[in-house]
């Protein structure tokens, strides 16, 4: 590990996104339903979405190593920024309608048996259901419309949920990355937490994120809290707590949650699922610690040369499979939510590009598609006839 560094992750896009797209949306409601309805209805809701307090938060800080101050760091110094960049994004802003698909996305609708060897299904976003050596794992579940603390405001859903949450089957493990309205929502956690059939799977978090699940109602028996390099046994997997680089914070507040990566490993397969990260050099000793993997599930959107240590580029993601040691590829963090300034399926066009030329065999699946890995990985072209307007 390199040595520990004071120094805060920049702002990524969840921030900027989230409130250019806020100031928009608020000013249609206030117009709409007048000033007083508007503020009440944004706002409802809004202190229990934000999670557990700030004074909490910090006591658990307080005991990790990866932490100064009351808040967390990641372990590289930030990527100086070339001059121009700011400008830059500022006229990028004109651009956000880039990101919204031109046709709708086509979704499917999984069947489920027993739990497979090597098998993946995905929701959209960073939302994944692994399967690997007989057990579920469920990963950064989001099923809620809009990624914010405000059911009106903030980034709202580009195609609707595949399948609904009640159709999962039963789970061993949810794992949560960290702590951003598009990886930890509310909503999905109750709806998870009240459906009997997952029992008493735990939800398995890095450091700071268990604060905000007892908030909301998660019993301390069912939280497993973790940091960098910790590990937790889950029937006959071990899920690992794995370095990752990111920010953390559902308010004003930034880094009082730890964020994370999951190294999942079982008897025969294992995978790794990047969560929200830029690219780090820390995916090397992870690939010569855990791997090789033979699945990798890794972020290619919402990149920005304002924030390149938040978001990896498609050829970055690339480039962190081969550092990880992977076998096959599932991009994630793209077509759900418009939270770059780059066109909706640019990601997935430039990751194939630099794919074929690493000879990276990838899983392209549309939203809801389960992919048994060990049979069948074939995934055509989907993207492209949406782009194209085609709406049949």
């Amino acid at each position: 590990m390199l040595p520990l560094r004071s120094t805060p992750a920049r702002v990524g896009p969840a921030r900027v996104g989230a409130a250019l797209a806020g100031v928009a949306l608020a000013g249609a409601a206030l117009a709409g339903a007048g000033l007083a309805g508007a503020v009440t209805a944004a706002a409802w809701g809004l202190p229990r979405a934000l999670g557990a307090r700030r004074d909490t938060l910090r006591a658990v800080a307080a005991g990790s190593s990866n932490a100064r101050d009351g808040v967390y760091v990641n372990t590289e110094p930030p990527t100086p920024l070339p001059p121009g960049v700011g400008r830059a994004a500022l006229r990028d802003l004109r651009k956000r309608s880039a990101g919204v698909p031109r046709g709708p996305v086509p979704l499917a609708r999984p069947a489920f048996g027993p739990a497979g060897e090597l098998a993946v299904t995905w929701f959209g976003h960073s939302s994944v259901l692994l399967e690997i050596d007989g057990h579920r794992v469920l990963a950064d579940p989001v099923w809620g419309e809009r990624v914010s603390p405000s059911r009106l405001l903030g980034p709202k859903r580009l195609h609707p949920v595949p399948v609904p949450l009640t159709d999962l089957p039963p789970l061993d493990a949810v794992v949560i990355s960290h702590d951003h309205y598009d990886h930890l929502d509310l909503p999905t956690v109750r709806a998870l937490l009240a459906d009997p059939r997952h029992g008493t799977a735990p939800f398995v978090v890095p450091l700071g994120i268990g604060a905000h699940l007892r908030a909301w109602g998660v019993p301390e028996g069912r939280i497993v809290e973790l940091d960098w390099s910790g590990e937790a046994t889950v029937g006959e997997l071990t899920l690992v707590c794995a370095e990752a680089r990111h920010f953390s914070g559902r308010s004003l507040a930034r880094d009082t949650t730890l964020w994370s990566s999951w190294v999942v490993r079982g008897p025969r397969r294992r995978a790794y699922f990047g969560g929200d990260t830029g690219y780090t050099s820390v995916f090397v000793r992870t690939g010569e610690r855990f791997g090789p993997f033979d699945l990798t599930v890794l972020p290619i959107g919402a990149y920005a040369d304002l924030w390149p240590d938040i978001h990896m580029n498609p050829e970055e993601s690339v480039r962190a499979h081969g550092d990880l040691r992977g076998s096959a590829l599932l991009p994630v963090h793209w077509a759900t939510f418009n939270l770059g300034f780059h066109p909706w399926s640019e990601p997935v066009t430039r990751l194939r590009a630099a794919a074929d030329s690493a000879g990276i065999p990838l899983v392209l699946p549309v939203p809801g598609r389960r992919i048994d890995l060990t049979t069948d990985s074939s995934t055509p072209d989907w993207w492209s006839a949406v782009d194209a307007g085609d709406h049949s």
